[in-house]
């Protein structure tokens, strides 16, 4: 536990010590102010019958930091280190590869949950605009953040795989931003398809980010999309394991 105590806190550091970690928080501030911006226009002169949460996740911006601030918190944790030379002497340290792939993902996920702390303040500016103060309520706040923290999670493993398959930066944002993408794009089918019910139906709904956040920002917990965003993520955190280990093979 130490060992992966310290690998984390090591990782984290250098993401706050890089000017491309405050970059990346710089970036995500001013889209959150972008958003802000657009649900005050949206509120002058008419009642929101929709929570805050709703709102929020319904403009682009959300989506926006969610596609590109992964690839770019994740790019370098694996490439970075192959690049200059430094991974080897890291696996030849004591540690297991489990422990500096589950480092790595954690200080990935503390980053990148830290970058919505400043969304909080805009909820509650928001809330001093609504005619209606029941439609902001602290339960659909958890429920929306519960749902950008399983996002996270999904997409910062998509992240972590893509950066463990390369030793360029830039080539494992490409596919971190390719996987996470199309992703987003399936979340287009259910409004797609020609026929809605049926296996195909139930099966883009499934996968369909869109719905899954909806539910959130409505303050419905669905276990079904939990499970998916969990077996998801280990199964990339696995694929992730595989590749470091497969070094081993050469």
């Amino acid at each position: 536990m130490q060992v992966y105590l310290t690998l984390t806190r090591r990782e984290l550091g250098s993401m706050f010590s890089s000017m491309a970690g405050f970059i990346i928080i710089a970036g995500a501030v001013f889209l959150m102010g972008m958003s802000l911006m657009d649900m005050l226009m949206l509120l002058q002169g008419q009642a929101m019958p929709v929570p805050i949460t709703q709102m929020f996740y319904n403009t682009g911006f959300f989506w926006q930091i969610l596609l590109l601030a992964t690839p770019l918190i994740t790019m370098r944790l694996f490439a970075h280190e192959k690049f200059s030379g430094t991974f080897e002497t890291l696996m030849t340290a004591p540690v297991s590869d489990l422990e500096v792939v589950l480092a790595k993902y954690t200080a990935a996920m503390i980053f990148f949950n830290l970058l919505w702390l400043p969304s909080i303040g805009s909820m509650l500016v928001l809330r001093q605009y609504m005619s209606r103060v029941d439609v902001f309520d602290p339960g659909l706040l958890c429920s929306m953040y519960l749902g950008v923290f399983l996002l996270g999670a999904l997409f910062v493993s998509l992240g972590c795989f893509a950066s463990a398959m390369t030793r360029s930066q830039i080539v494992a944002a490409m596919i971190s931003f390719t996987m996470g993408y199309t992703l987003y794009l399936m979340s287009f089918l259910p409004g797609h398809l020609p026929v809605t019910q049926g296996w195909r139906g139930t099966l883009a709904s499934y996968v369909s980010l869109f719905d899954h956040m909806t539910e959130f920002s409505r303050g419905t917990v669905d276990s079904r999309y939990v499970v998916f965003y969990i077996t998801a993520t280990l199964f990339f955190l696995y694929l992730t394991l595989r590749t470091v280990q497969s070094r081993r093979w050469k």
